[in-house]
């Protein structure tokens, strides 16, 4: 059974939001790629919508959107995702897995791209008593 960690970025106020999610929920995003939008219920945000940006496996490889698929495949980078060069023209063989999810997913990264009605702190229960 899938089991995923999605990581909710909110463009707007730089703010994260973590969701451990599985069973039903986690089948959502399995066979989605890269640059999806998904419905927000999925992570307990009813009404928003997320895109889906990046993940990593469950050893720490990261996704790249120019991957066809889920396996895993050694690139020759110069920079990007999976590789930061530090001398100009220096390249790397990386591993890195494609940009669809699977299984072998560990993390999600996604980011907000519609809102809902409420707010997110209303939606997860955080925050928002001034009167303690």
């Amino acid at each position: 059974m899938a089991e995923f960690q999605v990581v909710v970025a909110d463009p707007e106020d730089g703010a994260t939001y973590q969701f451990d999610i599985e069973g039903q929920d986690a089948n959502r995003f399995i066979g989605r790629d890269l640059g999806d939008e998904v419905d927000g219920t999925a992570v307990g945000l009813d009404g928003y919508t997320i895109e889906l940006t990046g993940g990593s496996d469950n050893a720490g490889r990261p996704m790249r959107a120019d991957v066809a698929g889920q396996n895993l495949k050694a690139l020759l980078l110069t920079g990007g995702v999976g590789y930061k060069p530090t001398v100009e023209g220096e390249r790397k063989r990386v591993t890195v897995r494609g940009r669809e999810i699977g299984e072998e997913t560990r993390q999600i990264n996604a980011k907000i791209v519609e809102r809902g009605s409420q707010s997110i702190e209303e939606l997860l229960g955080l925050g928002g008593d001034d009167d303690e």
